[in-house]
């Protein structure tokens, strides 16, 4: 793997761009400006985190049924999140459905 503008391995700054769900995405796609692999998943933790964020925190208004999508949305945001993270260590390139199509679209396709 590459160093990133960051000064850390792509995988590394990668797998860091989910370590605190979008925030940390958000933090990654503002800083990073050379490598393509980390700016992908920057971009899709933006997107998937942000997206199932807002969802939980919606949920919270919604009687009776706002407490199952919660529960529902805190369970698929921790396997999300240990999974990405895991992926982006190991150096691979895979998309969440939508969030992904979505990330390449806003940053281009991923290097070979």
């Amino acid at each position: 793997m590459n160093n990133s503008s960051t000064g850390l391995n792509e995988n590394v700054a990668a797998a860091l761009s989910y370590s605190l769900l979008w925030v940390s995405g958000l933090v990654f796609l503002l800083v990073e400006k050379r490598s393509v692999f980390v700016r992908y998943h920057a971009m899709q933790s933006l997107i998937a985190f942000g997206v199932l964020s807002v969802v939980s925190v919606i949920s919270n208004v919604l009687p009776v049924i706002g407490n199952l999508i919660g529960v529902l949305a805190s369970v698929l945001i921790l396997v999300l999140w240990v999974m990405c993270m895991i992926r982006a260590w190991r150096g691979e390139r895979f998309k969440l459905p939508w969030a992904g199509d979505e990330a390449e679209r806003q940053t281009g396709r991923m290097a070979p």
